[in-house]
């Protein structure tokens, strides 16, 4: 056998002794770069894909608006629908000026009573909330030392009554001597001078003896007022300093006083009034300005204009005979300062705001409106005084004027004029309009809104 054959070779290096070696296998790499294209490449077939969709679903969409259209308005398009929209006429009337400020019942006397001396007290004659007139009992204070010191007094000034009576004929004698030249000139002014003397001492007794007196009647503690006693401060057996203990605090509250303010710029047309001697009426509202409490007269007004705050105090009258005022409480005031007649009044609903300032959607016709601006006074809440822009018998939109635009043509509705003419509007009337607005907007009607002005009344 050849040795160099390549066959016995390669069967001899087999055979030949040594370590037996595992087989190798392949390892296969991860490449994410692979997939991460892969799902690209998905992600843009998928938005192809919704695009497509989408722009099918839209021109159907549009096809079948554009039938709508043409089954509604024929070859003008859906544009031209008209508007359902509630009208309401404009009318004259009164309309009051009033002028509307923050007050607090304010008592015209609160009086908290104090003794005038010191004592104990004695009795206590008021019943706490009584009503009580002006003198009237309500305190008694011990008056036994007093009554003593009163004795004492008086025992003083009849002594010296008697000096001054004995001074007196002495007086007289000595004149009568000098006259004879029986004594000297200066006996006589001496004696003249003790007299003197002695009717001072007699007045300065009878100023004890009537101050005695009046701490007697102080011990006797009555009501300075009419109005209410509140609750009590000191119990009866308590030792009372004079001018320092309160006993009990007395409210005035028939007629009682609402105290508010106005802006300055007002201050003129109420004084104008007050200087003809009108008789402006105030009428007092609750917190939430709902309730009517009660009707008074405007008493007075301040004389000066707070600088912190621009306003200016006013002082109003309530007879307050059924006591719904309550002092401190807080009240919204109205003030009527005159009564415009025959003004020309537009329904609130219809008045709007926007570049041309106030405006209404005029009816030309029966089946067009046009835009006319006004300029606008006084309001109630309910209707504004138009000083230009409108006359009587116009009529204007109040009902479904978002949707509307100069030259907008509209149809009535019988629900929504009623509406309109009602002061308090339902939500019954409204609804045709609602959905006939509605079908606009599916119909592709432009839109034209104008934002509602709010006034609130007196402002």
């Amino acid at each position: 056998m050849n040795e160099s054959s390549p066959i016995r070779t390669e069967t001899a290096r087999a055979y030949e002794p040594g370590p037996i070696q595992a087989p190798v296998r392949t390892r296969r790499r991860f490449r994410p770069i692979r997939w991460l294209v892969l799902l690209v490449a998905l992600a843009a077939i998928g938005a192809v894909a919704h695009r497509w969709y989408d722009s099918r679903a839209q021109k159907g969409t549009e096809q079948a608006a554009g039938a709508a259209g043409g089954r509604h308005g024929g070859k003008r398009g859906g544009s031209d629908l008209p508007q359902a929209v509630g009208i309401a006429p404009i009318t004259t009337g009164d309309m009051p000026v009033v002028l509307q400020g923050l007050g607090t019942v304010t008592p015209l006397a609160t009086v908290t009573v104090k003794s005038q001396i010191s004592g104990y007290l004695t009795e206590v004659k008021f019943r706490e909330g009584q009503m009580v007139k002006a003198g009237d009992p309500l305190a008694q204070i011990d008056s036994r030392p007093y009554e003593a010191l009163l004795a004492q007094y008086q025992g003083q000034l009849a002594r010296d009554q008697a000096l001054l009576q004995n001074s007196k004929l002495d007086f007289q004698r000595y004149q009568t001597l000098n006259r004879q030249d029986s004594i000297s000139k200066q006996n006589v002014d001496t004696q003249a001078a003790l007299v003197k003397q002695n009717e001072g001492t007699v007045a300065a007794d009878q100023a004890l003896v009537d101050q005695q007196k009046l701490n007697i009647a102080y011990t006797h503690i009555t009501s300075p007022v009419d109005g209410r006693v509140g609750l009590r401060q000191v119990d009866q057996g308590n030792y009372i300093s004079a001018a320092s203990t309160a006993i009990v605090v007395v409210t005035q509250l028939h007629p009682i006083s609402v105290v508010f303010t106005l802006p300055e710029d007002d201050v003129a047309r109420v004084m104008r009034r007050v200087r003809v001697g009108a008789s402006l009426a105030v009428k007092a509202f609750d917190r939430g300005d709902s309730h009517e409490i009660a009707t008074g007269k405007l008493d007075t007004v301040d004389n000066q204009i707070d600088t912190t705050t621009g306003t200016v105090k006013l002082r109003a009258l309530f007879d307050n005979g059924d006591e719904e005022l309550f002092p401190n409480q807080f009240v919204n005031a109205r003030l009527t300062v005159e009564t415009l007649h025959d003004a020309i009044l537009v329904p609130n609903g219809g008045i709007l705001q926007g570049s041309p300032g106030a405006y209404v959607y005029l009816m030309d016709g029966d089946d067009k409106v046009s835009v006319r601006p006004i300029k606008t006074g006084e309001t109630d809440g309910i209707h504004t005084v138009v000083l230009s822009g409108l006359k009587p018998g116009d009529r204007v939109v109040t009902d479904g004027t978002d949707r509307l635009k100069d030259g907008a043509k509209v149809r009535i509705t019988e629900g929504a004029q009623a509406s309109a003419a009602s002061p308090t509007p339902s939500a019954g009337p409204q609804a045709p309009a609602a959905d006939a607005a509605k079908e606009a907007t599916a119909e592709g009607a432009p839109q034209q809104g104008g934002r509602r002005r709010h006034r609130q009344q007196g402002q």
